[in-house]
């Protein structure tokens, strides 16, 4: 049986959904000098028709279509829809003067302390993140930095696509978000946020170009969203505060880090998580949790998700792991959280390495459920095994045999129903060990219903 939040989603997008269908008033770009030419800027059209929609209390403004509008950032106001047309496309800016002057403010489409605000219509919010190319590698792209001031540091310096910053009855849904430049579509601090039928694309060798941030925000439903791009999909942070009742559905998802990665920033609780009817395709990692700076995880449902994970250049975190779940210090000063009462049920995958489940001294896995999973492993690319990958912090890169499932610093771990399949012909690197542990860091084990066998290719 469904649970109740799941059996409520359907539900909760229809009524989210409602303002939108019901907002009469419509004000056009096109009426406020918007020249839809992808060369002039339309930022003051863009601007003054979200202005007078505000105004107005609220409605939808239109970018019609055909047209390609080039915009610096855009900040959108309460009660106010930007609707992209099908067959248009907002294009984002690739100078720094396209952009507030702090750098956490530099976003194509951003709302601030905004109450019903939202991004729809069927077309394209695109980040131009070839622009951002420096020097394109297929391992991962080099890419501009606008550190110059300091107002941030290393290579991270550039805008992302879309942000809802402090604000609640946030709906994002029926629009493509294309070529991010960094995170493409970030929730910050928001309440009661729902995306429904989002494509998002990024380039698959440009790092830290998120799909979907989700950061210090509650309430929260991800359905029927494609994601494909080169860094992390959907992703949990807790920075300034938690993240509680987040659900994800119907989603597909293919990247070159981790499809559903919590962290790393983990520095509050993560409470109340479902991820069901997922499908992760030739990515780096699977399910994920990075927790490395005192915040602590709980109550977290995996169910019915079919996935592939491989490997990929070093450079990119991940060891084509189907399942990681670790916890550990950033630094040796940093609290150890803690991971408890999480299950994975109905699980599939095909897999280049085995399952990794690392807690810390003070920082223990508890309470893990495995019930009707397939792990199914075999070797298909040429990058060499025989690593473990604890990265951020803790002990980095790791070298170790590779098992179907390594273990260490867990009190609790069940499994029913949990088939390992081993690829005859393909697992070079391999010692085809089942389980990997250190008995003085892993009790109360159970066990039913178990099998570990070697299969055809």
């Amino acid at each position: 049986m469904a649970s109740p939040l799941l059996l409520l989603l359907p539900l909760a997008v229809s009524s989210l959904l409602l303002p939108f269908a019901a907002a009469a008033r419509v004000f056009s770009v096109a009426d406020y000098g918007a020249a839809g030419d992808g060369a002039r800027y339309d930022t003051g059209a863009i601007q003054a028709a979200v202005d007078a929609c505000a105004a107005a209390g609220g409605g939808r403004v239109l970018l019609p279509a055909p047209g390609d509008y080039l915009t610096a950032t855009v900040h959108l106001r309460s009660r106010v829809v930007l609707d992209v047309a099908p067959g248009a496309r907002l294009l984002g800016g690739t100078r720094q003067a396209d952009y507030p002057p702090e750098s956490r403010r530099w976003y194509v489409v951003l709302a601030e302390n905004t109450t019903g605000a939202g991004v729809t219509g069927g077309g394209e919010i695109n980040g131009q993140g070839g622009a951002f190319v420096v020097t394109p590698n297929p391992q991962k792209n080099i890419m501009v930095s606008w550190n110059a001031t300091g107002d941030c540091e290393g290579d991270e310096c550039r805008p992302r696509l879309v942000g809802f910053i402090d604000s609640k009855d946030v709906t994002i849904h029926d629009i493509t978000l294309n070529q991010p430049a960094y995170w493409c579509l970030h929730i910050v601090r928001c309440d009661n946020t729902m995306i429904h039928n989002v494509s998002i694309y990024g380039d698959f060798d440009t790092p830290n170009n998120d799909g979907i941030d989700i950061e210090d925000s509650n309430n929260t439903a991800i359905t029927h969203c494609h994601i494909d791009t080169g860094d992390d999909a959907i992703c949990p942070k807790s920075t300034t505060g938690p993240v509680y009742n987040l659900t994800a559905t119907n989603c597909w998802i293919r990247t070159k880090s981790c499809a559903i990665k919590f962290g790393s920033a983990s520095f509050f609780d993560f409470k109340k998580l479902v991820f069901d009817n997922i499908t992760i395709v030739d990515s780096h990692r699977g399910l994920g949790m990075q927790i490395r700076d005192g915040g602590n995880v709980s109550d977290v449902v995996f169910s019915n998700i079919k996935m592939s994970t491989r490997y990929y250049h070093p450079l990119w975190w991940g060891r084509a792991e189907p399942i990681y779940i670790t916890t550990c210090p950033r630094h040796p000063d940093s609290k150890e959280g803690t991971i408890s009462d999480i299950q994975f049920i109905n699980i599939s995958s095909v897999s280049e390495n085995g399952v990794f489940l690392a807690g810390s001294k003070h920082g223990l896995l508890r309470n893990l459920k495995f019930k009707n999973v397939d792990l199914t492993y075999k070797r298909w690319t040429n990058y060499s095994g025989g690593l473990y990958d604890y990265r951020p912090g803790c002990q980095k890169m790791v070298k170790h045999r590779t098992g179907g499932m390594m273990l260490e610093h867990i009190s609790g771990l069940e499994i029913d129903n949990v088939r390992m399949r081993w690829s005859r012909g393909s697992l070079k690197g391999w010692d085809v060990d089942p389980l990997l542990f250190q008995p003085s860091t892993v009790d109360k084990l159970s066990f039913h219903d178990w099998q570990s066998l070697a299969v055809s290719r």
